[in-house]
């Protein structure tokens, strides 16, 4: 393993941050002094992050813990207005401005869990680049630009040329995309002095395409590039995807319960990774946890799951997310901090089918999705398998606590509560 001067880097490398790094020497040296100056960019896409941006949003988080620079979020209400092609098959929906700035306003929330904003020389920013994307004039752009931009290079692009091998249509707005992004860099080094992008590694042509953009529109200090491994699980899955959508940041999106719940279900190969990448528990900490064998690797997992609801959640929403998790599993009790799903008392009077119950709880996407699950045994009302796909709730379903409980295989409950 390479040695850093920089706890940055030594951190991200012991942790398993690393994917590639344009000059690894180069912003070691930085790093070690304070004074890099790095930005992830995030497009406005959904009203929340997901897992899937949590490693980048950790590397700004580390960034600012070590004291190697000062980290930039940058909000993506210019870039979302095009979309990015990486990694998609077909064309991003094109969203209403309105939209954007909706979910751009949700999605920053997010952001004050790991990093402290200020005037500091350290403090983050938090910046959009709607605020020089939208004020473009498209000829001037060509000439000063557009002209640093080979069209052969950007065809060689994965994003580009995977859709194109595959005769996947790709519009001439996406193709703009690679173009604004490394803009992005170029202004942001301007403006501010960033010297270091940051992203997964689907951006990495979008990354070096900025260096090489700033290179030769005369920017004058030395642009860097770091990205992280797009993770899998130890079984191949990809990471923040689940049966019922994507693993939300938001609370709103996903409770803070449903998000313990994700953690706690990690494959025993899994939990020493991730307890290094999504908790900031020291090292010989996760490796004694990461060594326990058996039932005993259960418990590394509730420690994965609490420290890592306790970064996007708080301390006392992961607390009351493992208390409510082990009054329902471990006691067999009905806990009422469950995630909890409101329907008019007319409507569950006049009786609603356990297919329609169990979509309106969340907890499976379709009335097809839930009859596949009752064939297999997977849907439980009041911790009774149900198979009868024709069966009704009503009030005699009922507990004690005014609610039913439904359920989706052992692990995903809710509780559909008559208002």
């Amino acid at each position: 393993m390479t040695e850093f001067r920089s706890d940055f880097l030594s951190i991200l490398t012991e942790r398993g941050f690393i994917h590639q790094c344009s000059d690894a020497q180069g912003v070691d040296a930085l790093a070690a002094e304070g004074k890099l100056v790095a930005y992830v960019g995030y497009d406005c896409t959904a009203p929340s992050l997901h897992i899937g941006h949590l490693l980048s949003i950790m590397m700004l988080h580390w960034l600012q813990k070590t004291g190697a620079g000062k980290p930039i979020a940058l909000m993506g209400g210019g870039t979302t207005r095009v979309g990015d092609p990486s990694g998609r098959d077909e064309t991003r929906k094109i969203l209403t401005l309105e939209q954007i700035e909706d979910n751009k306003n949700q999605i920053k929330t997010v952001f004050t869990k790991f990093l402290s904003f200020g005037e500091g020389k350290g403090d983050a920013l938090m910046l959009d680049n709607a605020e020089w994307l939208t004020t473009i004039n498209y000829i001037a752009f060509l000439r000063d630009v557009g002209r640093h931009m080979s069209v052969n290079r950007m065809l060689s692009m994965d994003s580009v040329r995977m859709r194109l091998e595959r005769e996947q249509e790709l519009s001439f707005i996406e193709f703009n995309y690679m173009l604004l992004q490394a803009y992005d860099y170029a202004e942001l080094a301007g403006r501010y002095g960033c010297n270091l992008q940051m992203g997964g590694s689907d951006q990495w042509g979008n990354i070096v395409t900025g260096i090489d953009l700033g290179r030769r529109m005369g920017v004058a200090h030395q642009l860097y590039g770091l990205t992280c491994p797009l993770l899998t699980t130890a079984s191949g899955a990809k990471m923040g995807k689940t049966a019922s959508g994507a693993v939300w940041l938001n609370e709103t999106q996903l409770s803070a319960y449903d998000y313990w719940q994700y953690w706690r279900n990690t494959e025993d190969a899994d939990v020493g990774r991730f307890l290094k990448l999504f908790t900031t528990l020291p090292l010989d900490e996760v490796a004694k946890l990461a060594a326990l064998e058996g039932a005993e690797i259960n418990e590394a997992k509730k420690v994965l799951a609490t420290e890592a609801t306790a970064l996007v959640h708080g301390r006392e929403n992961a607390e009351a997310a493992a208390e409510t998790a082990r009054t329902t599993f471990e006691e067999g009790r009905l806990a009422q901090s469950l995630p909890t799903v409101e329907i008019a008392r007319a409507a569950f009077d006049a009786g609603i089918g356990v297919l329609a119950a169990h979509v309106q709880a969340g907890l499976v996407a379709s009335t097809s999705e839930a009859r596949r699950q009752i064939k297999g045994g997977g849907l439980r009302v009041n911790d009774v398998v149900v198979t009868d796909e024709k069966r009704v709730l009503t009030p005699a379903d009922l507990t004690p606590e005014g609610v039913v409980k439904l359920s989706l295989g052992k692990k995903k409950h809710v509780l559909l509560k008559p208002v």
